[in-house]
């Protein structure tokens, strides 16, 4: 349910980004959203329909680009990706070191915001 507070914000930089831009309707929003998140895409349009319904920004279609979780070894500065979801542990492909950190996969950002 933290979707709701997530789009909740969303909603608010869009509004305030198109009325700033003299903008008569929002068509689309582009996210990044790192797999890393534990952010429902379902979730989040769904919200997004809710909270934004007699807004400029109803009907917007929400266009969600997921970041893979890529991270890079302390000991021989290798990266690599990894699937959280499958890793209890990181260990460096390269090296076999399992001082490792995250460097990509927690991101949560607005990367366009298409409207007329």
């Amino acid at each position: 349910m933290h979707e709701l507070a997530v789009v909740d914000g969303i909603l608010k930089v869009v509004l305030k980004s198109a009325v700033d831009n003299n903008a008569q309707k929002v068509l689309s929003i582009s996210l990044r959203i790192g797999d890393m998140t534990d952010l429902v895409d379902k979730w989040i349009q769904h919200y997004f329909d809710f909270l934004s319904r007699d807004t400029i920004a109803a009907g917007a279609r929400l266009k969600i680009q997921r970041t893979p979780v890529i991270v890079r070894c302390e000991e021989c500065a290798h990266s690599f990706p990894v699937n959280i979801r499958e890793m209890k542990k990181f260990v460096c492909p390269a090296c076999g070191g399992e001082e490792c950190s995250v460097i990509s996969g927690r991101e949560f950002h607005i990367s366009n915001i298409e409207v007329i």
